[in-house]
């Protein structure tokens, strides 16, 4: 009997390779000319094991004096972030083609040197996640387990990166968390201390998106433009909104738009939708939603709810 498989992957090799001669975008082959994504993810876990000593390390190597552990991560860190960097800076005009070895190493060092500044922010967001969550039993329990925080940190730590104009590896980085837990921030929002998330899963924080201190988030919750149809013209341009400081907002609310404002205090109830600033101390909330009862077809009840509601779990 004929092997099908085996008369046709010839020709199936030269259709795929012709194919990769028509130089769009996807026809990329030069894998020493991109940065690495695995690697990415390795600097990223080893980044972690930094920031919180003790929660993520390998204990593989058994070494227990903390100098030397951080020294060996710190080194390894450096080491191939520098020659991620390298590659990222190919696709921006930062850095000339003799400057891009000097280029990458100041920038590893420069991001290296927040990493005090991250932490210090990352201890108030953990009290923020343990003060808000009474379902929280201690501070081990949400650096271990909840994805809010894993969240919050991939972001701190991208955004020091994208300060530096770091290309590619930021976005790396975050997408990566976008994809462990669901929730979504670009490393060029800016967000103030003692930030907490709930839950997380389905939140959106787009890259102008401007938050203060203070300020917690549930589920769902969308931090977004309110029209991306110009495209690539809108690059730089503020197209989210700007949380102020002590701001609540509940699952499955939409706030849009760049020169959305939501003032100092403001408290925003699940499910809406709002695109347009919001006066310091302002409780906003969905009213009367009507719920209707049905078996088989037949409507045997509704019921409207008058006052005003919150949704929290």
């Amino acid at each position: 009997m004929a092997d099908i498989i085996e008369e046709n992957v010839g020709g199936i090799l030269a259709e795929i390779l012709d194919d990769y001669e028509k130089d769009r975008a996807i026809d990329k082959a030069d894998i020493y000319s991109q940065p690495d994504k695995a690697e990415v993810i390795t600097i990223l876990e080893n980044l972690f094991s930094i920031v919180y000593p003790g929660f993520y390390r390998d204990k593989t190597y058994k070494i227990y004096d903390v100098r030397h552990t951080v020294s060996m991560l710190i080194e390894d860190v450096l080491f191939h972030l520098n020659k991620q960097i390298r590659l990222a800076m190919l696709y921006t005009e930062g850095c000339g083609e003799d400057e891009l070895d000097s280029c990458a190493q100041e920038k590893s060092v420069q991001f290296m040197r927040t990493i005090p500044k991250v932490r210090e922010y990352l201890d108030a967001d953990l009290q923020a996640a343990y003060d808000g969550d009474p379902a929280a039993k201690s501070k081990d329990e949400i650096v271990f387990s909840y994805p809010g925080i894993y969240a919050i940190t991939v972001f701190r730590l991208a955004h020091e990166l994208f300060l530096l104009d770091v290309p590619l590896i930021p976005r790396m980085m975050t997408e990566y968390a976008h994809n462990k837990t669901g929730i979504d921030i670009h490393p060029g929002a800016t967000i103030g201390k003692y930030f907490f998330i709930d839950h997380g899963t389905g939140i959106v924080i787009g890259e102008t998106t401007e938050i203060g201190d203070n300020v917690k988030l549930y589920q769902g919750v969308t931090l977004g433009a309110l029209s991306t149809r110009g495209g690539q013209d809108l690059r730089s341009k503020k197209r989210h909104p700007t949380i102020g400081d002590n701001v609540t907002i509940y699952s499955g609310a939409s706030i849009l738009g760049g020169d959305t404002v939501i003032e100092e205090g403001v408290t925003i109830g699940g499910n809406a939708f709002i695109t347009s600033s919001i006066r310091r101390g302002t409780k906003v909330s969905v009213r009367s939603q009507e719920l209707i009862f049905k078996n088989d077809d037949e409507t045997i009840g509704r019921q409207e709810i008058d006052e005003p509601w919150f949704y929290v779990i």
